[in-house]
């Protein structure tokens, strides 16, 4: 297991709305990724301070699937989804540490949002296997990393491994107080 997983008790400090003030909308950063009827991979979702927006984003024809190893987190996010009646939108699975467990998405899936989690995994070998397996030709990652949490030099040998299952940087975006870049994955 990974050393240091976001406790599921600070899921609820992740959804608070004085979140969007230090980190501004979930709309506005993912605004140029997005798509109606797009389907969306989500690991580490935590309570849904993304995936409700982004299941607005994608609206009734578009999906999302979260996977996450701490059942509170998709608890809460389940709850919070059926709430904002977008829980039909919403696929939750619960996984191991060492896999994300979407071996049936393959080539099915048209953005990754990984977000403050992948630094959190005990391989980033497997992570991005499996991202990249699952993603489309052509498909995109947003990879944001806590500045707090992940030296330059390590999300700079997250990218390379990334490049190493055939993803591409394509921009460095700007997100506060991340390190962020957004990986599109070859086409051939």
């Amino acid at each position: 297991m990974a050393q240091r997983v976001c406790p599921w008790w600070m899921g609820y400090l992740l959804i608070s709305p004085i979140r969007r003030l230090g980190s501004g909308s979930p709309e506005r950063l993912l605004a140029p990724y997005l798509k109606e009827g797009m389907t969306v991979l989500e690991p580490g979702p935590g309570m849904g301070f993304f995936t409700l927006p982004m299941a607005r984003m994608v609206g009734p024809s578009g999906h999302i699937v979260v996977v996450d190893i701490q059942p509170k987190m998709l608890e809460g996010l389940r709850g919070r989804a059926a709430k904002a009646g977008l829980l039909r939108r919403i696929e939750m699975r619960l996984v191991k540490p060492d896999s994300l467990g979407i071996d049936d998405l393959k080539g099915s899936v048209d953005f990754v949002l990984a977000f403050a989690m992948v630094h959190e995994l005990p391989s980033t070998e497997n992570f991005f296997r499996e991202t990249a397996n699952a993603l489309k030709a052509g498909g995109k990652m947003l990879l944001s990393e806590p500045a707090g949490h992940v030296t330059p030099a390590k999300f700079g040998e997250e990218i390379d491994v990334a490049r190493q299952f055939g993803f591409a940087e394509q921009k460095r975006p700007v997100v506060r107080r991340s390190l962020a870049a957004v990986l599109v994955k070859k086409t051939g």
